[in-house]
């Protein structure tokens, strides 16, 4: 299951000159005239086409990939014929390390992945860990009042503390806080702006300049939080040496790995509360793994993270560009074709996960609980431009949910009913709870 091709995908092998396999023919404009999402025509051109499938959108052909040989060939394997064309966010970034292309994309790239590994990891642990401390005094004040709040704002604001604190040394204020609800409010409404428009979001674009030029003349004046320098003195270091970070560079910078720091961080926390509302059996079982603070304890809740990984990733779709003709999958590929990699779909495929749709976190603990192969399971993309943060993610949530778990179980008075998929895939709706003791059922709609 995990080393060849699924059932229903083309062989491996050399080229055979074969174009890839057609959708259906009509499929498209079935999907258009409906006014469906992009996740529902592509669930339904891999359900009866396969793991590649070719069916057009535009001018340009496009191939959905969802097989996993074929996903690692082309993050993975062979990034320079399958290259980003344009970052979606770009109005919001710009020229950040998620949107640079080339030469400027490896420079940044290499200045910054020192950071997210290893010694660069252990800079931020405490700035963390203060985070989710606050967050947890927070919901203790929650509790005794018994106060209705909102679960994604809550796991925003954290995840927004957490990488704050890990770019400037500070806390986040309150009023820092507001203004970089911007940058929410730009994400959200990027999937609907025509391309490079900016005139719809301009003041909230203005309002995001205004608290990153603010931060970087602080970093600059020399006056470190007292936290100590974050990773913004690392980018105006960077300035002293190499003229290309430019105050405007750093400003993308700084927005990016605020956007990819928090957004989806906040996002993977909101949903894998939801799932335990359904599921909190799983909960328990975290729970029961190891007393507070043990490996075992940690990895049943990295577990629980991963799981919610695979059903909502962090990035749902992975756009490419073929530059070259190339044979993918023993079928040819021209240039000029566009890719679309679905993480979204090849970890709910279900000759790779049995009961795709299932939430179990099991699959991640037990022996030959998962496929292998690492094109099954990719929800910060695989290959060089995988995601910067993995680790860093990962950290802020588990910490996180070490602190809250074992304390605090919300109960929804409501729940979104659908998901929306723009950037990230968040949930459609308000999530407003209130906290009733661990043990409780939280279920009470």
């Amino acid at each position: 299951m995990d080393t060849e091709a699924s059932p229903g995908s083309p062989p491996y092998g050399p080229g055979t000159g074969r174009s890839v396999p057609e959708a259906e023919p009509g499929l498209v404009e079935r999907w258009r005239s409906g006014g469906g999402e992009l996740v529902e025509l592509l669930s339904q051109v891999r359900e009866r086409s396969g793991g590649l499938a070719a069916f057009r959108l535009g001018s340009a052909p496009t191939v959905l990939v969802t097989d996993p040989q074929a996903v690692q060939h082309v993050l993975a394997r062979h990034p320079e014929r399958y290259v980003k064309r344009s970052h979606r966010a770009r109005v919001l970034i710009g020229d950040g390390v998620l949107a640079a292309t080339g030469t400027a994309w490896k420079q940044q790239r290499r200045l910054l992945q020192s950071q997210f590994t290893g010694t660069g990891m252990r800079r931020y642990e405490q700035r963390i860990t203060e985070a989710a401390r606050t967050t947890a005094g927070r919901w203790a004040g929650y509790a005794r009042t018994g106060q209705t709040f909102d679960v994604g704002q809550e796991m925003r604001r954290f995840a927004l503390d957490a990488i704050w604190r890990s770019l400037t040394g500070h806390p986040l204020d309150d009023g820092t806080e507001r203004e970089l609800a911007a940058v929410a409010a730009v994400a959200t409404a990027l999937p609907t702006l025509p391309a490079d428009a900016t005139d719809a979001v301009a003041a909230d674009l203005a309002r995001i300049d205004a608290v990153a030029r603010h931060a970087i003349e602080a970093a600059r004046s020399g006056a470190a939080g007292p936290d100590g320098p974050g990773l913004l003195h690392v980018l105006i270091d960077a300035a002293a040496e190499r003229p290309e970070y430019t105050d405007r560079l750093i400003r993308d910078e700084l927005v990016t790995l605020l956007v990819a720091g928090h957004e989806t961080t906040a996002t993977t926390l909101t949903w894998l509360y939801l799932l335990l509302d359904r599921h909190p059996a799983a909960r328990e079982q975290a729970l029961a793994a190891g007393g507070e603070g043990s490996a075992e304890r940690r990895q049943a809740i990295q577990a629980l993270v991963h799981e919610t990984l695979r059903l909502y990733p962090s990035a749902w779709i992975l756009p490419r560009h073929a530059t070259e003709d190339d044979t993918l999958a023993g079928y040819t590929v021209e240039a000029g074709t566009d890719l679309l990699i679905c993480p979204y779909l090849t970890h709910r495929d279900p000759e790779l996960w049995p009961d795709p749709e299932h939430f179990d976190p099991r699959r991640f603990l037990i022996p030959d609980g998962r496929p292998s192969h690492p094109g099954a399971y990719f929800p910060f993309g695989i290959g060089p431009r995988a995601c910067l943060g993995l680790q860093f993610a990962l950290r802020e949530s588990t910490v996180l949910l070490e602190h809250l778990l074992p304390v605090h179980t919300p109960a929804f008075h409501s729940t979104p009913t659908k998901a929306v998929y723009g950037i990230t895939v968040r949930p459609d709706g308000p999530t407003p709870a209130t906290l009733v003791p661990p043990g409780s059922s939280s279920n009470g709609r």
